[in-house]
């Protein structure tokens, strides 16, 4: 049951002479003492199931290994082992063990240290430690053991990839970095960008479980156990993003990338790393990858699709406005033709008058722009194309569909009366689509004032800011309202309270709307009479 080490201290050789000869006040005061620079260069050469259970974590005794001895042993341990190591070297007799009682260290509850130095030969340079004494977890070894083969087979059979690394190694450079007084690592890894390839290609997976495998393409763990920089390949930044949270103290981080399986797929995940509690020198960091490539791919599809919906709505909204278009486009056409002919006239007299005429060509130019601004919009609404989001002055697009209903509100002899609050902050929209939401709610007020008697036809429009700092968009008229029972359907898809409707403007109004309001622009209703037809 003790935990058995052997060691190779032919590297600290020269160390133990000076310490022999001179005394340990000749070395130089470094981090750590004397001792901490002996079991740097002490290396672990084998140790026993115990010790591995003891000190390696899960990291297991091919990952300790090589290792220094420092890496592993109890810090407050460390000072006597190091102690007994310069005796044990200096000791004529040869395989006679020195023991000394140690203080509780964490790990085992007043710990028994034995060391010896090995006879001749190649083992000369060999020093063999044992740690005898009772675990201070009062749980018993074997309840420790059945507890790590809970937690490897839940890790293994989680739904979810996960990854365990071994990022020690990584902390004591971060801790290095900041006893030197490095504050800003993001600004440091501008500056040593090689640091991050040097993690990529150092910092070891130690364990991964069988969704990893899967996802990876792999065929079995050990395809996968090897240093981690294969899963940044397509995504490099996030490797550096995840050394920043390590470095500022996060306990986890997460975000989207991408990456490539070793079959040569590249995939959508989302990524989580659950840092080490930054006391732990002996830490362990677990990545979790999430496959997110068909989810995406549906929500494009889904976004796709509600584009196409929306394209159809403006059209058939379109279709409700062709006389408004026709009237609005016939205008500018009119005018062109009526300054045409009177420039001709003026053109035709024994004295043409030049400067008339130029006056009546500078309308018709006047009218010709005018003309192509409807046929600019008109297509504008027409066209077939992906949303753009991008900050935009409400009062404006409010402004720029009135255009689109001007001859409506006159051949209807409604009312329409329009507030802007001055100072409005942008808002975040696709400039067609948010059009197309407050052409289709003019239209709906146009129908549901329709019934009321021509002085009473009425229509408010109003932007302004809430007290929570949001722009909104309103809109009354002096219909009849919208029936209580009624309130809670009028934008659910295919519900219409018109003979011929088909119950889809409001609903595409709002996926439209919807989105938008989290991030600065939203409908509101106000009390009173409201009335969407």
């Amino acid at each position: 049951m003790a935990a058995s080490w052997q060691i190779d201290i032919s590297a600290c050789n020269p160390l133990i002479e000076i310490i022999s000869r001179e005394g340990r006040t000749a070395l130089p005061d470094v981090v750590g003492g004397w001792y901490h620079d002996l079991l740097r260069e002490a290396r672990i050469i084998d140790v026993n199931d115990r010790a591995m259970r003891l000190v390696g974590g899960n990291r297991g005794r091919g990952r300790m290994i090589g290792q220094p001895v420092a890496d592993f042993w109890p810090a407050g341990n460390r000072k006597a082992l190091a102690e007994m190591i310069v005796a044990a070297a200096n000791h004529a007799e040869r395989d006679r063990a020195s023991t000394r009682q140690l203080a509780s260290d964490g790990i085992l509850r007043d710990p028994v240290l034995s060391v010896w130095r090995s006879g001749s030969g190649e083992q000369a340079d060999h020093i063999f430690a044992t740690m005898n004494g009772t675990a201070d977890d009062d749980r018993t070894y074997p309840f420790l053991m059945a507890s790590e083969a809970r937690y490897r087979k839940l890790m293994h059979f989680m739904p979810i990839a996960l990854w365990q690394v071994d990022a020690s190694g990584m902390g004591k450079l971060y801790a290095d970095l900041k006893s030197k007084g490095v504050a800003d690592f993001e600004r440091y890894l501008e500056d040593h960008p090689n640091l991050v390839e040097f993690a990529a290609a150092t910092v070891p997976v130690t364990d991964v479980n069988r969704s990893a495998v899967q996802m990876m393409g792999g065929a079995s763990v050990q395809d996968l156990i090897q240093p981690l920089g294969y899963l940044f390949e397509e995504s490099p930044d996030s490797l550096r993003r995840v050394m920043i949270g390590r470095f500022s103290g996060r306990k986890n981080y997460s975000e989207f990338m991408k990456i490539r399986t070793l079959d040569g797929r590249v995939l959508d995940v989302r990524f989580s790393v659950t840092y080490p509690e930054p006391s732990h020198e002996l830490d362990t960091t677990i990545f979790s990858l999430e496959d997110m490539t068909d989810r995406l791919r549906m929500e494009a599809q889904l976004r796709q699709l509600e584009a196409d919906f929306s394209h159809a709505a403006r059209i058939s909204m379109l279709g409700e406005l062709t006389s408004s278009i026709a009237h609005e486009v016939n205008q500018p056409l009119a005018a062109i033709m009526t300054n045409a002919e009177t420039s001709l006239r003026w053109l035709a007299r024994p004295v043409p008058d030049f400067a008339k005429v130029r006056q009546l060509t500078e309308r018709i130019a006047g009218s010709a722009q005018r003309a192509d601004d409807i046929v600019r919009r008109i297509r504008g609404m027409a066209a077939k194309q992906q949303p753009e989001q991008v900050a935009l002055n409400l009062n404006e697009v409010v402004q720029e569909s009135l255009l689109f209903v001007r001859h409506e509100v006159d051949s209807r002899s409604i009312r329409v009366t329009a507030s802007y609050t001055r100072g409005l902050e942008p808002v975040t929209g696709d400039r067609v689509q948010l059009q197309q939401v407050i052409v289709n709610l003019l239209i709906n007020a146009f129908q549901a004032v329709e019934s009321q008697e021509v002085a009473n036809r009425k229509i408010l429009l109003a932007t302004g800011i809430e007290e929570d700092n949001s722009v909104y968009f309103s809109l009354r008229d002096s219909g009849s309202g919208i029936p209580a029972e009624n309130l809670a359907q009028i934008f659910h898809g295919f519900f219409t309270t018109k003979e011929n409707g088909l119950g889809i403007g409001l609903a595409i109004c709002h996926s439209i709307v919807a989105p938008t309001a989290a991030r600065s622009w939203r409908p509101t209703v106000p009390r009173g009479a409201p009335s969407f037809a």
